[in-house]
């Protein structure tokens, strides 16, 4: 191996899955004088690579990492290293049973092999389990094992075959070098390397590689048990390393998995055994490898009990001997999702962190296109590393997630399930109202949000179960509540107030101010003060990085609004897209400003007793901000809507949102308003509108002709994919936005189910559709759509069915629900002249 080089391009720290992979796909696409550095020997330098038990089942509920784990399988494939075995996800109860019914729709959706088998079906191909332990089974017969050693192994050789890579095992990181913000050299136990790209791709060590910058990758180091029986008779007799399918007994968290004459055994049900990354011994320290901890045999005991029962003649051979077993370190984050992407605080510093065997290459390609053209070409909006807000970086906040997270590694999941852990960090000024008026509290980038409030219970009868749609299936109404309903439909009839607190709010200031937003947003930049636009914002590709409002406050001074959730991401576009000279910089406010919602159509009467000011519909235009007085209150109204309603979104500085707050209840509950949680904000009002959320229908795969974004005229002045926009609209979609009715919720049991999210569409008859990109469409945002007394799904269709009228249908738990197309285009279901919103209704 290679002595130290004194200067690189591209330093690649790690030499597991993650940076074998990574080295070979930068050299793919061009990049040359790559040096890979790892403290351990190669082929397994010790890391989480070495010890895995690589098979990879390819169903996911997530898009993002379905679709990068097919990817991986391959490439795995492509490299000779993947044997395909089939695998079985087996239920010992009904509940798992209709979690495995839910993962047939994923399965579905992302076009993977999959069906629901008897536990006869599942004895034929393996007949060591005790059919009698399970109640059935999800089959995927395109599950399997791969030698990820190998694999890694033969893509780093093929980077150095190229010429573009020169690897250094056995050499240590000790610190970093930053100058003015930007990576320049990596120092090691064998000297200083300069770099102006490093990419921190090193699993359970990232976290203290990124604080030798100052940056932070929130990762923890965790505990994955496993242990290898042998020698099993039954398994000796076949030839080569697997021939049985691997079994996930999903109801004791644990795998089983044939290794030749040995079967391996996972578990994901004890308790969380986090380490930090500072107390992971040393090579020299390690017995096995610095990731194979001594095993704690109390905590496999019950799990180990639970494989007998299923295997009771194979685990129970008396001349089988555990041969094997240990306390495996892998890496979890506070969200579940890979940390990946350039760091927000130090340029040229990367994070390719936290990736599984399953996802490795498919991920490395895609951050190396990121690193090469500046977009990958699947989204990985959920994985990038500027996601995070400043206390989701913390230690604490990490340990608590991961503690509470890890022992869901296999368990049934709610699509709105929300954490419990490390609650109250982020309060509206208002939050103590809210918890008097019986607020349900969701949690979005850490601010307490109120999704609805039981003081309005009343609604429900008032509308009835007609307008209402309570949902009888207990997984249907899990996290959700007919009130919100019943708000939305107050709010239609009087007024709602909503607390937008969450909201992430910066300033683009300085002369160059409209130079930098122009160039960023897709909307015209260039309008008078005092104007409020709502904009795209795209990459060079034309795909979504975000979609949100900019308030024109003075010559140089832009307000941009944006969700929580993706704030800090969004930040960190503009601010990487700033002059360089300085002439224009980000501000963030977030912590600086309050945000309340006012909508309906009494919202005019109520700001109106509050206020001299003329805010009429003729005297406050829509798309319009300006200061009004609210009392002794400084208020920042915008008129705006996302819920389809004549109001405003009320800005004042965050000690002055209780106040005001209070005062706007005061003023609007005589009139029939009420408060109202992001239920309505952020599904029922937005739904029966049509209203695209980035995350849901927006993401970096999708254009603005697809979601039906598209404008009449584009501006002058050039913009982030306008060249790909522009050869956008002069070609046919390859498939359409479009919002569907479900036409009869009736199961076949005769309970009325409501989907949430997810489900395949297909023929009436239950056939599959594929779009232009081969994509099968799938359900983007379900909900209530209270006004219309429907439920409503949106997705993305293929052209030849994308029209108002067309009888399709929605899989949902292994059934068919017909559904109808009742837009094919950005028109909304209710208000479609959108009259509501103009104050004209």
């Amino acid at each position: 191996m290679a002595a130290l080089p004194a200067s690189a391009r591209c330093v690649v720290i790690g030499a597991g899955i993650v940076g074998n992979s990574l080295v070979h796909h930068l050299a793919e696409l061009g990049w040359t004088d790559i040096v890979q550095l790892d403290k351990g020997p190669l082929p397994n330098p010790g890391g989480s690579t070495g010890h895995a038990s690589n098979f990879i089942f390819p169903v996911d509920h997530s898009r993002e990492f379905a679709d990068i784990t097919l990817d991986s399988m391959r490439q795995y494939k492509e490299l000779g290293v993947f044997t395909e075995s089939g695998g079985y996800e087996v239920a010992r109860t009904e509940e798992r049973m209709e979690e495995l019914r839910r993962r047939m729709s994923s399965a579905k959706a992302w076009g993977i092999p999959a069906e629901l088998v008897t536990p006869e079906q599942v004895a034929e191909k393996v007949p060591f389990l005790d059919k009698d332990v399970i109640i059935g089974a999800a089959w995927f017969p395109t599950v399997g094992v791969v030698d990820s050693l190998r694999a890694g192994t033969i893509m780093r050789e093929r980077a150095v075959e190229r010429g573009a890579l020169t690897t250094v095992p056995n050499v240590e990181v000790t610190g970093m070098e930053v100058v003015d913000g930007r990576i320049r050299a990596v120092e090691t136990t064998q000297g200083r390397i300069e770099a102006e790209t490093v990419v921190v791709a090193c699993g359970v060590w990232s976290p203290k590689i990124a604080r030798m910058a100052g940056a932070h990758i929130p990762l923890t180091p965790a505990v994955h048990q496993m242990i290898s029986v042998g020698p099993c008779e039954v398994l000796a007799e076949k030839p080569g390393e697997i021939s049985y399918p691997i079994v996930r007994d999903m109801d004791t968290f644990c795998y089983e998995r044939q290794h030749g004459s040995d079967m391996e055994v996972g578990s994901y049900a004890h308790r969380a055994i986090l380490w930090d990354p500072e107390d992971i011994p040393s090579i020299e320290q390690s017995k096995l490898s610095p990731t194979e901890m001594p095993f704690t045999e109390d905590d496999f005991d019950p799990q180990l009990e639970q494989a007998l029962e299923l295997m009771p003649e194979l685990l129970g051979d008396e001349r089988a001997e555990i041969r094997y077993a240990i306390n495996g370190l892998l890496s979890l984050t506070p969200d579940g999702y890979p940390i990946l992407g350039e760091t927000p605080e130090v340029k040229g510093l990367w994070s390719c962190a936290a990736v599984w065997i399953k996802e490795g290459p498919g991920t490395a390609r895609a951050v190396a296109e990121w690193m090469t053209h500046g977009n990958p070409e699947i989204d990985l909006g959920h994985s990038d590393i500027a996601r995070f807000h400043p206390h989701q970086k913390t230690r604490a906040h990490v340990k608590a997630r991961t503690s509470e997270s890890f022992i869901k590694t296999y368990g049934i999941v709610h699509p709105a399930e929300q954490y419990g852990s490390n609650r109250d960090v982020r309060l509206a000024p208002m939050h103590a109202s809210q918890k008097e008026l019986g607020a349900v509290f969701y949690e979005t980038a850490g601010w307490e949000r109120p999704h609805w409030y039981t003081s309005n219970a009343g609604l429900v009868e008032k509308f009835g179960p007609e307008q209402t749609m309570p949902r009888e299936h207990e997984w249907d109404a899990r996290w959700w509540s007919p009130i919100i309903n019943a708000e939305h439909l107050q709010m239609r009839e009087a007024a709602g107030l909503v607390d937008l607190s969450a909201f992430a709010i910066f300033d683009v200031v300085g002369p160059r101010a409209l130079e930098a937003v122009q160039r960023i947003i897709v909307a015209q930049a260039d309008v008078r003060i005092g104007r409020v636009v709502y904009t795209p914002v795209l990459d060079e590709r034309g795909g979504f990085r975000s979609d949100l409002t900019v308030m024109r406050l003075a010559h140089d001074r832009f307000r941009v609004v944006t969700g929580g959730a993706h704030g800090m991401a969004d930040k960190k576009w503009f601010a990487d897209r700033m002059p360089e000279d300085g002439g224009a910089v980000v501000v963030d406010l977030t912590s600086s400003w309050t945000t309340i919602g006012l909508w309906g159509p009494k919202a005019l009467e109520i700001l109106s007793g509050l206020t001299d000011a003329d805010v009429s519909p003729g005297g406050f235009a829509f798309g319009t901000c300006r200061e009004i007085e609210v009392g002794t209150l400084s208020v920042l109204a915008s008129r705006i809507s996302y819920v389809g309603e004549f109001g405003w979104e009320l800005y004042v500085p965050i000690e002055a949102g209780a106040a005001l707050w209070q005062k706007l209840l005061d003023a609007g509950t005589p009139l029939g308003m009420v408060p109202v949680g992001i239920g309505v904000y952020g599904t029922t009002g937005r739904i029966e509108k049509g209203y695209r959320a980035y995350g849901y229908e927006l993401d970096t795969e999708r254009t603005l002709m697809e979601t039906g974004m598209s404008r009449a005229k584009w501006k002058e002045q050039d913009f982030i994919g306008k060249d790909a926009v522009l050869a956008q609209a002069d070609a046919a979609p390859k498939a359409v936005l479009c919002s569907l009715t479900v036409d009869d919720h009736t199961s076949a049991s005769g309970v009325k189910r409501y989907m949430l999210g997810g489900e395949p569409i297909l023929t009436r008859e239950g056939g599959t559709l594929t779009d232009g990109h081969g994509r099968h469409p799938y359900v983007t945002t379900a909900g209530s759509a209270p006004s219309l007394g429907k439920h409503v799904l949106m997705a993305f269709l293929p052209p030849e069915v994308a029209t108002v009228g067309t009888q399709l249908a929605v899989s949902y738990m292994e059934e068919l629900y017909p559904v109808t197309v009742a837009a094919a285009d950005a028109t909304p279901l209710f208000d479609p002249e959108n009259l509501r919103i103009r104050g004209r209704a």
